[in-house]
C-alpha cells in the first residue's frame, strides 16, 4: 500500500475541492492554486494535454513579452514626452539635487545597505537558497515562484534598458554604472519581486491579522528603501523608481498566473 504525499494530494485533488481546507499540508499557499475561473485556468485550457512544466514555462514566456513590452511603452513615455511636459522633468531632477544636497556620512551607509539588499549578489543568493529549500522538499511550484519570479523582473529589466536610454540625475553619483541606464530602477523591482513575493506567499499561508498588517509593512518598507537609497545616490529619478514598481508587481502576478495555470494542468492530467 502506498500513500500520496501532501504535494501530490495538492496536485490531484479534483477542481471543486481546491477551496477546501487542507490543512494536512502544512506547505500549501492558496494564492497559487488554480481558480475555478480565470486567466490561468483558461490558459491552461488553450495548452491542453500538455505537461504541467510546459504550461507553467507558456506562461512565463507570455508575461515575459507582456511584461518587458509594457515597460518598453512606460519608459517610452517617460523619455519622450513627461519629461519634456508640465515641467516634470524639472522636478524630477529636483528630488535628486535636494537628496544630494543633504547627503551625511551615516545617511550614505544606510544607502549603501539599501543598495546592497536589492543588489545582483544578495537577491540571486536569497533567491537560490529559498528556492533549494523548497526543491529539497519537493514543493516545486514554490521553488519554481521564488527563481521565475526574479528572472522575470531580471529579463524585463535588461529588454527595456535596450530600448530606454534616460540619463542618470546630474549629481555626484556614489556608483559607476552606465551613465543612460536610468530607467527603471532594477534595485527597485528585484526588491518587490523577491522580498514582497515572498511576503505573498507567508501571507496566503498564514492568515493571522497581525502577522499579515506587520508582514504586508515590511513588504512595503523594504522597496520604498531601496527606492530612496537609489535616489539618493543619485543612480534613479522618481519615475525611474516608478517604473521599476511597475516591473516588480508585473513579474509577480505573470508569476501567479504561471503558477495558478501549471495547478490546473496538473489537475487535468
Amino acid at each position: 500500500m502506498t500513500f500520496a504525499t501532501p504535494s501530490r494530494i495538492l496536485e490531484t485533488r479534483p477542481a471543486g475541492d481546491r477551496l477546501g481546507d487542507y490543512r494536512d499540508d502544512r506547505w500549501r499557499v492558496p494564492v497559487l492554486d488554480a481558480r475555478p475561473t480565470g486567466p490561468a485556468r483558461r490558459f491552461a485550457a488553450r495548452l491542453s494535454g500538455r505537461s504541467p512544466a510546459i504550461v507553467f514555462l507558456a506562461a512565463i514566456v507570455s508575461g515575459l513579452a507582456l511584461v518587458a513590452g509594457l515597460s518598453i511603452a512606460l519608459g517610452l513615455l517617460v523619455t519622450d514626452v513627461l519629461v519634456h511636459a508640465w515641467g516634470i522633468g524639472a522636478a524630477d531632477e529636483r528630488v535628486d539635487v535636494w537628496l544630494a544636497a543633504h547627503r551625511t556620512a551615516a545617511r550614505g551607509d544606510a544607502s549603501l545597505v539599501g543598495s546592497i539588499m536589492a543588489g545582483g549578489v544578495v537577491l540571486p543568493i536569497v533567491a537560490a537558497v529559498l528556492a533549494l529549500a523548497f526543491a529539497a522538499l519537493r514543493h516545486w511550484r514554490l521553488a519554481a515562484f521564488t527563481v521565475f519570479a526574479l528572472c522575470v523582473e531580471s529579463a524585463s529589466y535588461a529588454l527595456t534598458t535596450l530600448v530606454v536610454h534616460r540619463h542618470r540625475p546630474r549629481v555626484v553619483r556614489l556608483e559607476h554604472l552606465p551613465v543612460n541606464a536610468s530607467y527603471p530602477s532594477g534595485h527597485t523591482a528585484a526588491s518587490i519581486a523577491v522580498y514582497s513575493g515572498l511576503v505573498l506567499l507567508l501571507t496566503s499561508r498564514f492568515r493571522g491579522g497581525f502577522f499579515r498588517a506587520v508582514a504586508w509593512t515590511v513588504a512595503v518598507a523594504i522597496p520604498a528603501f531601496v527606492a530612496t537609497s537609489r535616489m539618493y545616490r543619485g543612480m534613479h529619478h522618481p519615475l525611474d523608481v516608478a517604473g521599476g514598481v511597475v516591473i516588480g508587481i508585473a513579474a509577480l502576478l505573470v508569476v501567479v498566473v504561471a503558477c495558478r495555470a501549471a495547478d490546473a494542468a496538473a489537475e487535468e492530467r
